[in-house]
């Protein structure tokens, strides 16, 4: 018997409900701020996210979803379609659909998306989902693939059934399951490569790679967003391979990747060892920053992520995992938050032991979306804390309602304007930004505050 998102979202958003009931008057007044603020996120995620972009991102031409939108969304480029966006479109409509179950659009838009990546986005001769194709669907460059292309192509795939029963999508979703276990799962030390040939072979390090390079190196990244992926499939399809390799990331992100410090160790070598420079010089160390720093964003994201695998596995009462996630979260606001106007740092790095140093103050913008997420659970759960994760909440909607949205013209900027003006001028949207983290935050913080309330 097929597992009802929904209903497991809700039973989630339930749980997180009863962590805290108002008791008094305090609590009241909150319930009832809580409730407008839903209306509030209500209002911009339709208007100001949904329907900036869609239909206007439907490639009515070639199929798929046009990605490259200018700053008063245009459309702009050649607009290459990348597997990562055009899944994230994919699963954004997918999630519309049931969010506003009365609009029949949703549902054509994510069909629309569907036929795309069963179509031109899958390698038909070698399988696995291709990196990136020119509009009309044409594989680019040597065609090779990912293990995080995979994991969005997974993602996407699995909502969309979840959203209409479409056998199609089911097939596919297991055959990219099937596809990822193949060539990219090691049986010796767990986990996935990330690099992958066009026939789906291990792409492995060698002596000329460049030291900056990742080619060869197993990651956060990958591994956090294949969790993601076996989060949502597991959903539709309750296998007991598809548990194991859910459980299988829960244990390796939380116990492995995430280090002492509640930061995720960016890259490792095959046996998970720590890819890192902190005992090069400074010139060193910021030279493969890429390889080695702290990215708050992928933190507090993962700190979500951890929460929401454990619960759909089923691991009642793990409370080793709200552990972890909530030094995640604690880190995040000790070290990278702006405390007088609110947003999380980008990076970060730790020179000496026990001192942080800010290396980038940019505020990007999906950092601030996953944040919002995770500060809204983390204050429903610890509502006495003394980090007061409502109240951070609270001025990190501010901030992004002030820095971030482009209540103009629609969407959010692609950095915050408090450090990074410019942002107001750039490409609202393009193949790195497809909305996906903006929609998972605003419908997941619009169903918690609701549910609070009542």
């Amino acid at each position: 018997m097929l597992i009802k998102n929904y209903i497991i979202f809700c039973t989630f958003v339930v749980f997180l409900a009863q962590c805290k009931t108002p008791s008094s008057h305090t609590d009241a007044i909150t319930s009832i701020e809580r409730a407008k603020l839903a209306d509030t996120l209500e209002h911009l995620l339709k208007s100001n996210l949904v329907d900036t972009w869609y239909p206007a991102a439907i490639d009515t031409q070639y199929g798929g979803y046009l990605s490259t939108f200018n700053a008063t969304f245009k459309p702009v480029g050649n607009q290459d379609k990348m597997i990562v966006s055009q899944a994230r479109h994919l699963w954004n409509n997918a999630k519309a659909s049931q969010h506003w179950p009365g609009e029949k659009k949703y549902r054509d838009f994510a069909r629309h998306g569907f036929v795309f990546l069963q179509e031109k986005m899958w390698d038909k001769e070698y399988g696995g989902f291709f990196w990136q194709v020119d509009r009309a669907g044409k594989p680019r460059g040597d065609s090779s693939k990912t293990a995080y292309g995979n994991a969005f192509g997974l993602y996407a795939v699995s909502a969309y059934y979840l959203a209409s029963k479409d056998p199609a999508a089911l097939a596919l979703a297991q055959k990219s399951f099937r596809w990822l276990e193949q060539h990219s799962h090691d049986p010796i030390h767990g986990g996935y490569y990330q690099h992958l040939s066009k026939t789906g072979t291990i792409q492995k390090r060698l002596s000329t790679t460049p030291s900056t390079s990742d080619l060869g190196y197993k990651d956060q990244n990958s591994s956090i967003h294949l969790l993601e992926a076996f989060t949502e499939l597991y959903q539709i399809w309750p296998d007991p391979l598809v548990k194991t390799r859910l459980e299988e990331m829960i244990y390796l992100i939380r116990d492995k990747i995430v280090n002492e410090k509640g930061n995720l160790v960016l890259f490792f070598q095959p046996d998970w060892t720590p890819v890192s420079f902190r005992d090069s010089s400074r010139a060193s160390i910021l030279r493969h920053h890429a390889l080695d720093h702290i990215s708050w964003g992928h933190d507090i994201e993962t700190a979500y992520l951890l929460m929401e695998a454990s619960h759909v596995a089923c691991w009642h009462n793990d409370t080793i995992t709200w552990r972890i996630a909530k030094k995640m979260t604690d880190q995040c606001l000790i070290l990278g938050w702006d405390d007088a106007k609110g947003g999380f740092y980008d990076e970060g790095y730790f020179f000496t032991p026990d001192k942080i140093t800010v290396t980038q103050d940019t505020k990007n913008w999906w950092t601030q979306a996953e944040a919002l997420n995770t500060l809204l659970i983390m204050s429903d759960l610890y509502p006495r804390d003394p980090l007061n994760y409502y109240a951070k909440f609270k001025k990190q909607w501010a901030y992004i309602n002030q820095y971030l949205i482009d209540h103009q013209n629609g969407e959010w900027y692609d950095s915050g304007l408090d450090k990074d003006p410019r942002s107001a001028q750039r490409n609202k949207g393009h193949i790195w930004k497809a909305g996906y983290h903006q929609y998972r935050t605003l419908e997941n913080c619009i169903l918690r505050l609701r549910e609070k309330h009542k």
